[in-house]
Order: structure tokens, then C-alpha cells, then sequence
């Protein structure tokens, strides 16, 4: 392999995220939208946009696919993917027939907003017990499923309240934009074991915390490894307020690491 100083990179989605990353990069990038006209007028930073009928044109000329665009379009998407690719909507994983379909050589998930991966994938055949409470504030736990009278109660919270408690399967289809953490986590922790088995494990928890202006995680994991605890508060992203800073700059070291494992084609 040799090392990469200018990649030509696919985004699958130019929201925030994507759009936080084209500035922390120095690459040619395409990207994948629904409607270019909406994203022209926000402005593009030189990103060429095109539309999911040119994806396998795209797919053909880039070295590298970066999902950033939701559980959905990763579903869709990334098992047409043949070469490396990053996976941001970790929640992805929690579909057991998408999992068998991205779980290839080709993936690298990032952490996003959360860290400390790599001394729990160490001990993860050594933990007995896995869990994540995630804080966030009211309004950004409100759901399109739930009811304006739902809505309104989270809204009007005034001390926080625990408003999930399962597992990462579940919390996904309730929360799909909330705990794609939690899924990393199990993914993270899943050891030797089926990833199934890890999901299965892992305990979460969601709060709706009306103080919190930013995203808050604890980790805690234990057993014959010992005992281990993270803690991490996310300050929102420069680009939406609602997104978390970090995940951007988590997908943009995910990149870098990359780069000098990328065979120019």
C-alpha cells in the first residue's frame, strides 16, 4: 500500500456532518444528496453533488465512501459498496441481515461521539456487564412517532427523566438518531462473540435532562477485566447545534488513519 495525500472520497449525505468534515479535510470530495438545488443554496465548498441515479458512477471513481447521512441510506447504500468505507450510523449494525451484509474487510466504523474503543475491544471477552446512559436535552429525544401531547411534556420537562431503558436493538427503532453510540458500543465490546449476542448485552439508557445544552455518555463496563468507567459531554457541532461536534471530528481521524492504506485505483 502507499500512502495517500489526496483522496477522492464519496459522502453519502451533506448535512451537518458532512459538511463539518470537508472542512477538516483536504481531499476531493462528491457527494450524495436528495436535492442539489436545496444544498446549492446553502453552498456547496466545492463538494460536486450528485443525485443517488449517479451513485455507481460515483462509487466507481472514489477511493474511499463515507456514510453520513442516516441508518437508512447506510442500509441501502453501503452493501453495494466494494472498497473501503466508513460507517458513521453505527445503528446500522443493530439490523441483523445489514450487519452480515457490512461486516466485510472493507469497513471501519468510527466512534463518534464517544471514545476509549480500543481498551474495551482489549478486555471485551472479559466484561460480564456493558452499559451506556446517554443525557441529552428534551427537545432533541422528541421523535416524529410520538404524539404533539408526547412532545409537548418532554418539552416541558423541568428535571431530567429516564425515557428508555433496553437494549441497543430496541433504543434503535425508537431513537434511530439518538444512540448510534450505543450500537458502536456493542460493536466495540462484542469480543469473540456474535454481534448479536453483544447487542443483546448491552444495557441503555436515554435522559431527557432539561439543563443539558450539550450530549453527555457514561460508560461503564465490568467483569473479570475489572472495572471501567467513561464518562464524555459533547459540545454541539459549529454546524447544527443539535448534531455533536465530536462525531465530525472522530469521522475526520477515522479518514486520516485511513489514508495511507488506500490503494489508488
Amino acid at each position: 500500500f502507499t500512502t495517500v495525500g489526496h483522496m477522492k472520497i464519496l459522502l453519502l449525505g451533506f448535512g451537518s456532518i458532512g459538511r463539518h468534515i470537508v472542512r477538516l479535510l483536504d481531499h476531493e470530495f462528491t457527494a450524495m444528496v436528495r436535492d442539489i438545488a436545496a444544498h446549492r443554496e446553502r453552498g456547496t465548498h466545492g463538494v460536486r453533488l450528485i443525485t443517488e441515479q449517479h451513485f455507481e458512477k460515483a462509487l466507481g471513481e472514489a477511493d474511499l465512501v463515507v456514510e453520513a447521512a442516516g441508518v437508512s441510506v447506510a442500509k441501502a447504500f453501503l452493501p453495494r459498496v466494494n472498497k473501503p468505507f466508513v460507517l458513521t450510523s453505527v445503528g446500522a449494525l443493530a439490523d441483523p441481515i445489514t450487519a452480515e451484509a457490512l461486516m466485510t474487510p472493507h469497513l471501519h466504523v468510527t466512534n463518534g461521539a464517544i471514545g476509549g474503543f480500543d481498551v474495551l475491544e482489549a478486555v471485551a471477552d472479559q466484561l460480564d456487564h456493558v452499559s451506556i446512559t446517554t443525557s441529552k436535552a428534551p427537545t432533541g429525544l422528541i421523535q416524529p412517532w410520538m404524539s404533539q401531547s408526547e412532545a409537548n411534556r418532554l418539552e416541558e420537562l423541568t428535571e431530567a427523566e429516564t425515557i428508555f431503558t433496553g437494549n441497543p436493538i430496541d433504543a434503535i427503532e425508537i431513537f434511530p438518531g439518538n444512540v448510534n453510540v450505543a450500537v458502536a458500543l456493542a460493536y466495540a465490546t462484542r469480543g469473540s462473540k456474535p454481534l448479536t449476542t453483544s447487542l443483546e448485552r448491552v444495557k441503555v439508557q436515554l435522559v431527557a435532562d432539561p439543563v443539558r445544552t450539550d450530549s453527555a455518555h457514561l460508560v461503564e463496563v465490568s467483569g473479570e477485566a475489572g472495572k471501567f468507567k467513561f464518562e464524555f459531554v459533547s459540545s454541539p457541532s459549529p454546524i447544527n447545534p443539535a448534531t455533536s461536534g465530536t462525531t465530525a471530528l472522530s469521522l475526520a481521524a477515522t479518514i486520516r488513519r485511513l489514508e495511507p492504506h488506500i490503494r489508488r485505483g
